[in-house]
C-alpha cells in the first residue's frame, strides 16, 4: 500500500514536470524570419549553400541565441523589376526583417536609374507595409561604366535609404569587391572567404534590428 502511494506520488510529480516543461515550450516564441532578398551575390553562385552569407548569418544568429530563421531568397540574374514580380511570394514567408540587396544587374545592364530607384522604393514600401523592417544593402559599379553613371548609381541607394528611413549598409561587397583573393575567377562573385567577410560586415547593421 505504501509502495502504491509512493508510485502515485512519483507519477504526480512527473506529470507536473511534464506539464511545466510543455507550458514553457509552448510559451517560446516561434522562429522569426530574416529574408535575404537579392541576386546571385545573395544566392551564393559558385559556393556551397552553407557558405553563402545568408547561411552564415543564420549560423551566427543561432550561436548567439537569437530565434531567427534566415531564408536565402537570392535569384541569380535577378533585377529590381524581377524582385517586384516575386515579392508576393516573399511576403508569404511573413519576414520580420528583410535584407534587400538588389540592383547590381540593373546597373551592369545600364538601366535607367530613375526606374531602378522607383523599383527599389516599391520593394521597400511593400515590405514595410507588411510590417517587416528593411535593411538596404547598396551596390557599386566598376569604373568602366563611366564616373557619372557609377556615382549616380551609388547615390541612388543612399537616397532610397534616407527617404524611407532605412538602416543602410552602403556597399554589400565592402572589403570584397575588387579583391582577387576574395572573388571567383569572374571577378564578380565572392568566394567562400568573401562571403564570410560579407556576413561579418553585415552583422553590425543587422544586430540592432533583432
Amino acid at each position: 500500500m505504501r509502495l502504491s502511494r509512493r508510485l502515485r506520488l512519483v507519477q504526480a510529480v512527473l506529470v507536473a514536470l511534464v506539464l511545466c516543461l510543455a507550458s514553457r515550450t509552448g510559451a517560446l516564441p516561434a522562429e522569426r524570419v530574416v529574408l535575404c532578398f537579392g541576386d546571385s551575390l545573395t544566392a551564393g553562385l559558385g559556393v556551397a549553400p552553407d557558405e553563402a552569407y545568408p547561411a552564415l548569418l543564420g549560423a551566427r544568429l543561432h550561436a548567439a541565441g537569437y530565434r531567427y530563421r534566415v531564408v536565402n531568397a537570392g535569384v541569380s540574374g535577378d533585377t529590381t523589376a524581377g524582385g517586384l514580380r516575386r515579392v508576393d511570394w516573399a511576403l508569404r514567408l511573413t519576414p520580420d526583417i528583410v535584407i534587400l540587396a538588389l540592383g547590381a544587374n540593373d546597373g551592369l545592364r545600364g538601366q535607367d536609374l530613375a526606374g531602378v530607384r522607383a523599383n527599389l522604393d516599391q520593394l521597400v514600401e511593400r515590405f514595410q507595409r507588411s510590417g517587416a523592417r528593411v535593411l538596404l544593402a547598396g551596390m557599386r559599379l566598376p569604373p568602366n561604366y563611366g564616373r557619372p553613371y557609377a556615382e549616380d548609381f551609388r547615390r541612388m541607394y543612399a537616397a532610397v535609404a534616407r527617404n524611407r528611413g532605412l538602416p543602410f549598409m552602403p556597399f554589400l561587397l565592402d572589403g570584397v569587391g575588387g579583391n582577387p583573393r576574395l572573388n571567383q575567377p569572374d571577378g564578380i562573385h565572392p568566394t567562400a572567404e568573401g562571403h564570410r567577410l560579407i556576413a561579418e560586415r553585415l552583422w553590425p547593421h543587422l544586430r540592432p534590428l533583432l
